[in-house]
Formats: C-alpha cells, sequence, structure tokens
C-alpha cells in the first residue's frame, strides 16, 4: 500500500477482532503494526497517523496497513477517493476474458470440472478448505451475502442458511451490490451469480480481490454458467470455491463450511 497515494480522510479503526487481540497483547503483529492499531482511532485520518510516526522504514506503515486490513484486525471506516478504496469501482476493473497466464493447477481444475459435469449432468463443487476456523467478523454470528438476482432463488436460499444459523444479506443490482460492500460490517463469505444486471460475477470478484479491506473474503460462485472456460475464469479470477445450478443443498453448506473453516452448522456448533 503506498500511503503517499491514499486520500488524507482515509480513516481506520480497530474492528471487534482487532481490540481482542489488542486486550491480549499481541504477539503475532509487528511492531509497527501494533503500534498503528493502538492509533487508528476511527477518528484520527491516516496522514495524521503517519506523521506521528518516527523512524519508519520505507514502505514499513503501508506494510503494516496491509497486514491489519488483511487479518481483519481494523476496517477503513471512511475511505479515501482512490479507485481502490471505494466499492464503486469495482465495476471499472478491466477483467481479461480468459487470462493467458494462469497457471497449469488452475487449468487441470477447471478440466475436472468439466468432466465432473459431464458426469453427473448438473454440478461441479469446488471449495478451498480454510487452515483453521475463521472468528465471525460481527464477533457473533457468521454473515453471507448473496448476490444473486433470481427472485425464487433467493427466496430458498435465505431460507436454507438461515435454517444453518447464518445472518443473510441480498444485493440484486450494481446500487446494492456498492452499497452492500461499503458497509463496515463486512461479511464473513460470498455467493456470487455470473449473470447480473448492470455487471457481471466477473468483475465484482475482480473488484473484491483488488480491494485492501475485501480482498481476504471467501468468495464462492454460485452460477448456471457451468463450461471449462467459466470455471477457469472463476478460479484464476481468485474464487474460493464453484458451484454449478442447480445444485444440491448440502453441497453449499459444506462448501461454506469449508471456506470459512467450520466443522459443523454455525447454527449447532
Amino acid at each position: 500500500m503506498n500511503l503517499e497515494d491514499t486520500d488524507n480522510l482515509t480513516i481506520f479503526a480497530p474492528t471487534e477482532k482487532g481490540k481482542v487481540e489488542l486486550k491480549a497483547g499481541s504477539t503475532k503483529l509487528s511492531a509497527m503494526a501494533l503500534r498503528l492499531l493502538v492509533m487508528f482511532d476511527g477518528k484520527s485520518p491516516i496522514a495524521a497517523i503517519v506523521k506521528r510516526v518516527q523512524g519508519a522504514r520505507p514502505g514499513e506503515i503501508g506494510e503494516a496497513v496491509e497486514a491489519l486490513l488483511r487479518d481483519k484486525l481494523v476496517d477503513i471506516v471512511r475511505p479515501g477517493k482512490r479507485a481502490e478504496d471505494d466499492a464503486a469501482s469495482f465495476f471499472e476493473v478491466p477483467v481479461d476474458a480468459m487470462p493467458e497466464s494462469v497457471s497449469a493447477k488452475f487449468r487441470e481444475e477447471a478440466e475436472r470440472g468439466e468432466q465432473s459435469l459431464d458426469r453427473s449432468g448438473y454440478y461441479i463443487s469446488v471449495a478451498q478448505q480454510a487452515p483453521a476456523k475463521k472468528a465471525p467478523n460481527n464477533g457473533s454470528k457468521y454473515s453471507v451475502l448473496l448476490v444473486e438476482d433470481n427472485a425464487p432463488f433467493i427466496t430458498a436460499v435465505k431460507m436454507l442458511l438461515k435454517l444453518e444459523g447464518y445472518e443473510v444479506r441480498v444485493a440484486s443490482s450494481r446500487e446494492e451490490i456498492v452499497a452492500a460492500l461499503r458497509n463496515p460490517a463486512l461479511p464473513d463469505a460470498i455467493l456470487l451469480d455470473v449473470n447480473l444486471p448492470g455487471t457481471d460475477g466477473f468483475a465484482v470478484l475482480a473488484g473484491i480481490r483488488n480491494h485492501p479491506a475485501l480482498s481476504a473474503i471467501p468468495v464462492i460462485m454460485l452460477t448456471a454458467q457451468a463450461n471449462r472456460g467459466d470455471i477457469l475464469r472463476g478460479l484464476s479470477g481468485g474464487a474460493t470455491g464453484y458451484i454449478t445450478k442447480p445444485f444440491e443443498h448440502e453441497v453449499l453448506m459444506k462448501s461454506l463450511r469449508a471456506v470459512l473453516g467450520l466443522a459443523h452448522p454455525p447454527g449447532k456448533s
């Protein structure tokens, strides 16, 4: 993060997770990250805080801010005017139809996905297992953002997720997506359709992965797009999982638990 390019109105504040880390006397954070975590009061702009930091090597403050955002120990409570700090800029991120530089690993995964679709006839599920259980962003209940515009499908998935113990939010249009991702109460996971009014899921995925405060959120593509090229675009673009419609209910629940590092449904653990 180049702090020279950061708008001086950008303000950071500790999350509940960050406050817990401070109270515990964190030993995993760098000295600079810990110092900044104390200084981020939700009122002082980053430019003012940088002026108060003495003896930092070039880039050290930016690295510390990135680490705090990545570990969800701080949130951006007032974004600056840089494109990458504003959710509205998601739709300005160019997305290649088919990246030429994707690794053989992704190409092999997409090939396996297409073969699985041919065999089963209706779905492929790919979900990366989180290395450890993730704590809910709001400190109590896991929140899932469903980005989808099909009303009957929204009703069905919302019911399933609520029965499993998740809090559910929905965004169905470009404007609603922007509003949902500007909300300081970040979702713990995102279920993302590809075909959306005014945009597409690959563009939204690219924006999320390029946004410093959102890049670590697990994103599961939930779509009828079932060909190898689309699977490859999703995986190489940073999707944590890829599920095609229609799907078995337990496929979705297992995938969500996998990306959140849960052994049991949140309402039963």
